[in-house]
């Protein structure tokens, strides 16, 4: 076996970049299939010789990204090599890729798309009024329509947001919830609730909540309405029927942005009732302004057992159909 030797002048960043108790490191080394030894400022890639360019390559990377001010945490590690981040260049040289106009800045932290499908996802909903993202979860769909809509609304390029839910139950009937109704329906959004804490300060959540900036609401409740000025977000759309679909798509106003997101393998309405996501897939298609974003389970960006799971559903289910 043939050793790399990279050299990082900074001992402090290299300190973040192999991570407590060399953790990155193991990341990487885990990932890859590569073993890492650190020797003063120096780290010794030993591998294959492709499997050694890769993980210098990130690692190189990570460091240029630890030099701008940033952090490296697990999710970046795995960013960077799903995108590829770096590549060998004609001269041998590594090429740093990494574009930081594709990184979302929202008030708490700073968001970046860590696969290509997720890039030109985040591209899209910056470009097109109306944008869907159709895949299994944990791809970032949800997640990343917040993060674009919190940054819009802090730019002022919206004046609020507006995330939307079928209230469907999946599998279950819980019967009737008691308290009013935004504590009957809250389960249903919490995680939108969830996202939205991600990217903004609690307090000025609340605040935007109480000042009605920031709207979560069922899509039974978007009856009537005309959304202008905002970032609009329906996620689980799969369990919207097409009625609901249609009504839900005629709410864009003046000024707006629109994304819908789903996963069709997940669809909790009744047996035999069409999902409005695949009828607005077929129907939409073509349409000057839309645009359509797809994810599969190399877009899985929760524990990697998440995307071994749904593959194996997949599998599973391709015989049968």
């Amino acid at each position: 076996m043939i050793e790399s030797v990279l050299e990082f002048p900074d001992n402090r960043l290299l300190i973040d970049l192999c991570g407590e108790f060399d953790r990155n490191l193991a990341q990487v080394e885990h990932q890859i299939g590569v073993h890492i030894l650190r020797r003063g400022n120096r780290l010794a890639v030993i591998g294959d010789k492709g499997a050694r360019e890769q993980a210098a390559a990130v690692l190189r990377s990570l460091y240029a990204r630890l030099e701008s001010g940033r952090t490296v945490a697990a999710g970046d590690i795995d960013g960077a090599m799903r995108l590829g981040q770096a590549t060998l260049g004609a001269e041998g040289e590594q090429i740093e890729l990494f574009n930081p106009g594709m990184e979302i800045r929202t008030r708490k932290k700073p968001v970046e798309p860590r696969t290509e499908a997720q890039k030109a996802y985040v591209a899209n909903l910056f470009s097109h009024e109306l944008g869907f993202g159709i895949g299994p979860a944990g791809t970032g769909k949800t997640y990343l329509a917040v993060a674009v809509g919190v940054t819009m609304l802090v730019s002022g390029a919206v004046e609020k947001i507006i995330l939307s839910r079928p209230a469907v139950e999946a599998g279950e009937r819980l019967g009737f919830l008691p308290g009013d109704m935004k504590e009957k329906v809250d389960p249903y959004m919490q995680p939108l609730y969830d996202a939205l804490n991600d990217f903004l300060p609690a307090k000025q959540v609340q605040k935007l909540l109480e000042e009605k900036r920031i709207e979560i609401a069922p899509l039974a409740f978007m009856r009537g309405r005309t959304l202008a000025n905002a970032f609009v977000v329906l996620d689980e759309a799969q369990n919207a029927t097409t009625m609901q679909m249609k009504m839900f798509l005629t709410r864009l106003g003046q000024g707006s942005r629109m994304v819908i997101t789903g996963d069709r393998t997940q669809v909790d309405l009744p047996r035999g009732m069409p999902s409005g996501l695949a009828d607005a897939e077929r129907i939409l298609k073509g349409v000057r302004g839309v645009t359509f974003n797809y994810f599969t389970s190399k877009d899985v960006v929760r524990h990697p057992l998440v995307a071994r799971i749904i593959e194996a559903y997949e599998s599973d289910e391709a015989p049968q159909a």
